[in-house]
This record gives C-alpha cells, sequence and structure tokens, in this order.
C-alpha cells in the first residue's frame, strides 16, 4: 500500500496534537496513510480523547489519514515505518515525586536533570527495551524516533543494549534556540544555522549563521545583554551575568541554568516549592485544562494554550526529520545519534546531541572536534553520569546507581547521594522491577 504507515507511543500524550498538526501540514511532502495512537490502561481516557480529536483534524483538514487507536502495541506495531515515542513512566505523579523529594532535601527537583532526570530514566530505559525487541520481532525496518526524556539517554540505553540501531533521539530545545535567535534579528527561522554539539539538555550551540554568514559574536552579545531569554516554558528565566556570557563565548541552551546559576535555579525552585507547588504540580494542572479542551467535540485544531505545556515546536522537529529521512532531503538538522567521533574526546559508541546531516539511511553528524575547553570538562562528567545511569537501569544495580547519582554534578555528594537514592527507589517501586533484589533484601 502506498503511504506511510506511523505509531506513536504514548498516544494520549497532551503533546499529540502538535505532531497530528505537523503531519497534516507537511501531507503532500510526508504522505501519512495510518496513525497508530498506542498507551496503556490507565491512560486509556485520555487516549479516546486525543484520538477523537485526532480525527477531527485531519477531518477538517481534508487529508486522508486514518487514526486507530489501541491499548495493545503490538497491534500497532506490525510493518510500521515509523515509531515515535513520548511516553511518561509514572505518568506526572512520577514526576512530582521527582521534583518533590530532591527539594525537600535542598537539591535541584528537575524532571530530565539531577536526581529526578536520573529516576526518569531508570523508570523509562527498560519499558523502552521492551518497544524494542517487539520493533525487532513486528518492524525490524522502522525507524524508532525518540522524545521520551531523557532523550539522550534513553536513546544511548537502546543502541548499548536493545537491537535496533535504527533510532534517533530528538529534542525540541535546538529547535526552540535557532527560533529564539531568528527572533532577535526578527528574520525568518529558515535563514538560521546553528552548529550545535554536546549532550541532550546539555548542547551548545557553537557557532550562529544568518543566511550563511557568521553571527555568532552578534548572538552572544545580545545573550549578555538579556534580549534572549529562557527558550521552553519550563525553564525560568534568570538573565547571565552579561560578563560571563561574554567569556562562555558560545551559545548556552536554558538547562544550562542549573549548571551555571545552580544556587539561584535553587532559591527560585525552592521558594516556589514552600508554597506548595513544583513545575509538575503546574504541568498536571494545564494538563487538566488542556484536555478538558480536547473534549470539546467542535475542536478541530490545535489549541494555543498547548504552547503553555513547554513542549513548543515538537511538531517541527519531529515531523522535520522523518519528512528527511523519507525523502532522503541531505539537510542539516540536530539530534542524538551515535558520536562516531564527530565531538573528539567522547567515545564514538556514545550518543551525543550534534548537527547531523539527515539522509535516508539515518542521521551523519558533523564533525566539530574539540569542545571548547570551558565546556569540555562539565559534558565530560555528564557523560560519564549518563553511562552509569545506563548500566543502573539495565542490570538494576544498586551500586552503580549511587555511583551515578554521585557523579551528577547537582548532587555531588556520595552521602546525600543514598539518602536522596533510598528515598526515591523506595517512592517509585512499582516502576523499577529491575531492583527487585535491592527491595527484597530491604525485606
Amino acid at each position: 500500500m502506498s503511504g506511510l504507515k506511523i505509531v506513536t507511543i504514548g498516544g494520549g500524550s497532551s503533546y499529540t496534537p502538535e505532531i497530528v498538526e505537523g503531519f497534516i501540514r507537511r501531507y503532500e511532502e510526508l504522505p501519512v496513510r495510518e496513525l497508530w495512537l498506542v498507551d496503556i490502561e490507565t491512560g486509556k481516557e485520555k487516549l479516546e480523547i486525543i484520538g477523537n480529536l485526532a480525527k477531527r483534524m485531519v477531518k477538517k483538514a481534508g487529508v486522508p489519514i486514518a487514526i486507530y487507536t489501541t491499548l495493545n502495541r503490538r497491534e500497532a506495531l506490525p510493518n510500521a515505518d515509523f515509531v515515535t515515542t513520548q511516553f511518561r513512566v509514572g505518568s506526572l505523579d512520577a514526576r512530582i515525586k521527582d521534583e518533590r523529594i530532591p527539594l525537600r532535601h535542598g537539591y535541584i527537583g528537575q524532571e530530565t536533570n539531577g536526581a529526578g532526570g536520573m529516576f526518569k530514566a531508570l523508570r523509562t530505559i527498560p519499558v523502552m527495551l521492551e518497544i524494542d525487541q517487539d520493533m525487532a520481532e513486528l518492524c525490524p525496518d522502522a525507524w524508532l524516533i525518540n522524545f521520551t526524556n531523557p532523550s539522550g539517554i534513553v536513546t544511548e540505553g537502546v543502541l548499548r543494549y536493545g537491537k535496533t540501531k535504527k533510532i534517533i533521539g530528538l529534542c525540541n530545545v535546538p529547535i526552540g534556540m535557532e527560533m529564539g535567535v531568528a527572533k532577535l534579528f526578527d528574520v525568518d527561522s529558515n535563514r538560521i544555522r546553528i552548529d550545535f554539539a554536546g549532550l541532550n539538555h546539555m548542547v551548545f550551540g557553537l557557532s550562529a549563521y544568518l543566511d550563511g554568514n557568521d553571527i555568532t559574536k552578534s548572538v552572544i552579545d545580545k545573550i549578555a545583554d538579556g534580549k534572549m531569554g529562557s527558550t521552553v516554558k519550563n525553564i525560568m528565566n534568570i538573565d547571565w551575568v552579561p560578563e560571563f556570557a561574554a567569556g562562555l563565548s558560545i551559545i548556552p541552551c536554558p538547562y544550562h541554568r542549573y549548571y551555571f546559576k545552580r544556587q539561584e535555579m535553587l532559591e527560585k525552585e525552592l521558594e516556589e516549592f514552600s508554597k506548595g507547588e513544583t513545575r509538575a504540580e503546574i504541568v498536571k494542572k494545564l494538563e487538566d485544562d488542556l484536555f478538558q479542551l480536547y473534549k470539546d467535540p467542535a475542536l478541530d485544531s490545535k489549541p494555543p494554550q498547548l504552547e503553555q505545556r513547554g513542549g513548543a515546536y515538537y511538531s517541527d522537529a519531529a515531523c522535520r526529520l522523518i519528512s528527511s529521512i523519507y525523502n532522503d532531503k541531505g539537510d542539516i538538522q540536530p539530534v542524538d545519534t551515535r558520536n562516531n567521533g564527530a565531538l573528539a574526546g567522547i567515545s564514538p559508541d556514545s550518543v551525543v546531541e550534534v548537527s547531523c546531516v539527515i539522509t535516508k539511511n539515518g542521521p551523519r553528524p558533523l564533525t566539530m572536534g574539540e569542545l571548547p575547553i570551558e565546556i569540555n570538562g562539565l559534558v565530560q562528567q555528564i557523560k560519564s553520569f549518563e553511562r552509569v545511569v545506563i548500566d543502573a537501569a539495565v542490570t538494576g544495580d544498586y551500586n552503580k546507581a549511587l555511583l551515578a547519582m554521585t557523579i551528577n554534578p547537582l548532587v555531588s555528594s556520595d552521602t546525600m547521594a543514598k539518602v536522596l537514592l533510598d528515598e526515591m527507589l523506595e517512592a517509585h517501586q512499582k516502576d523499577l522491577p529491575q531492583f527487585s533484589a535491592y527491595f527484597a533484601s530491604k525485606g
């Protein structure tokens, strides 16, 4: 049959209207025949709501995309061309724990960084490996496009321990940075290109170009002047010290505030925490409001309120990548993929977030050489953390998990790492079956 079959795992996500809109807008170059939305039993109601909205959206657009919903991914996967993943193990309740427990002990509470990000990875990697196993059996030629956070760690977990090598991690942060630079210069974003290098949520813009002309210094000057704030909704906007931005001389991503402005970010988080609210709880309220909107049978397009959720440009990132693979475009996009020598000093089999040429055979990383000395140490430390987290996620080794927690620069204390690890293991026990031996030893 002509046309593409795409499967979205985590189809009941509030983000799904983004990707549906993206497929509709690109239908002429990306002829999606079937879109399967997959979720689990606890997400049944949301999946039904999203499925109905998706059907209204494609009907309004007049495109022949058939929408299917199922709670059984093995029903959806056979002969898929692309599989996208956007799920959250333990739902937003797990994210609330990831944020609240570290904050209770005076540490950054964040869903993809520090202790919270580590536990999101511990819960997610085993599930991704199950999906990988099903894909190897049911759609071995499909591309797996992973948007599930922490995207880089999860992608590397599959590449190290799974069967498929056709997995690409994706994040909306780089495209948001490009959009931010475009706004600084009041130009269309397709005239901006940034050379990205680093890791997921630890990526830097080494150089920026407008119509092929290097504008890096101008961008840095504008950042130093406070003219470019956080480009994602879920990161508080605290301006950089001008002299720091000038000294760094490359473009930081919003998540770098957790490392270079750790004290200020922690104080802001603790202030909100003292009022009884974390970002996760704000998001949960936003989700509830969104799904009330989604239920409206008159709604047949993505509502503007979705932009407050923090997933801006998701459809642009995901659908652009899928279209470039399908059409063998050879354009340049930042993705999470095997390093293969693109960044010197990081092992070739590690996953990095780097600008790549996108072809029908997947991404070809552009060679960026040595990272600037100013950031190389931090990137190396985070990569060490990621590697140990992946091993702990697969093996359930408590000692490895403690080591990973301690290595992370947002913890950096084996004593406090043990306190956080023990408390968070207990809080997430139902979603961490690989640690069954540890739980059994605790009686």
